[in-house]
């Protein structure tokens, strides 16, 4: 027992010891200050709607927040929430109101770092306008396919231009009267934009059965059925240009939606788009014992497929 208690004295007398020897050492970071003065992260505050996290370009001094354009949009009042270096200052406050017209959307910001250094810091606002919203006809269907198009095999062909191939009354020539309505619902907190779709039938009330009907008969909806038929949903990602589809199953379509130009698709064959399309990746199977064939180009190796629109006034 006497044993035991000449230990515990032991014990605490080391830590005495060591307690008044740690007391005794000074603190490296003491008496030295920050000269850190950037802006670590920039938030539009309340009222406004984000797309994505603020671009920071510590190398610049400069600032890039891409912002929604809504009906009550007010970009003369905004109170920006501001992330600055640790023990840095920055003027005007974070919260505090500024206008963002005053000078082509853009404001200047002055940040004090601790030692009393400052930096001049620039914040632009970039405007945005989900550019998908509205109603649109659809004009034509495109398919650029073929097994070697190195050797002549690839061509591009509208769905419509082989009406033998397909149904006289549900094939691709159904969707021609097709119009499609996007509106817009919300933006997701990392930035993507979302919303509802409308496929709607047109006067004759048919969506396409798009099933080849020569021999071998073969369905290919699974190429060419890219809208949902009646209501859907969309996600579009700015960041990787992709755009979803989500049918009322869950299904989940990627494409492009491209504006009006001209797609080189190598080996001299080219896809120009007047107005605007929905580009779709296809994977189809090489088949050289049928290359040069329509069964080739639209069923067995279908590469690229476009939706084309034009956008109602």
């Amino acid at each position: 027992m006497k044993s035991k208690t000449i230990k515990i004295k032991a014990t605490l007398t080391v830590l005495v010891l060591l307690g008044l020897f740690m007391g005794c050492q000074k603190d490296p970071y003491d008496g030295v200050k920050s000269n850190e003065k950037s802006i670590e992260n920039f938030t539009m505050g309340e009222g406004f709607t984000q797309i994505g996290a603020a671009v920071v370009d510590r190398t610049a001094g400069k600032v890039k927040v891409k912002v929604l354009v809504e009906e009550h949009t007010d970009f003369s009042n905004v109170r920006p929430i501001i992330q600055q270096s640790y023990r840095a200052s920055v003027s005007p406050n974070s919260g505090e109101q500024v206008n963002f017209l005053t000078n082509d959307y853009k404001f200047k910001y002055q940040v004090t770092a601790e030692t009393g250094e400052t930096r001049e810091w620039e914040v632009e606002v970039e405007p945005f306008e989900e550019t998908i919203t509205g109603t649109y006809d659809i004009t034509d269907l495109v398919v650029y396919g073929g097994t070697g198009p190195e050797y002549g095999g690839g061509a591009v062909l509208s769905l419509t231009s082989k009406p033998w191939i397909w149904s006289a009354t549900n094939g691709p020539q159904v969707e021609l009267d097709n119009k499609l309505t996007f509106t817009l619902t919300g933006v997701t907190p990392t930035g993507r934009t979302t919303g509802d779709f409308i496929n709607d039938a047109g006067a004759d009330g048919l969506y396409a059965d798009f099933t080849y009907i020569l021999d071998p008969r073969t369905d290919v909806n699974h190429f060419y059925r890219k809208l949902p038929k009646g209501e859907g949903t969309w996600e579009r990602d700015y960041t990787t240009d992709v755009l979803t589809l989500i049918f009322a199953d869950g299904t989940r379509v990627n494409c492009s939606f491209l504006g009006a130009t001209t797609e080189n698709l190598g080996n001299n064959l080219t896809k120009t788009i007047q107005h605007n399309a929905f580009a779709f990746a296809l994977s189809g199977t090489d088949d050289w014992d049928a290359i040069y064939s329509d069964y080739d180009k639209f069923v067995k190796k279908p590469r690229r497929y476009w939706i084309e629109v034009k956008k109602q006034n």
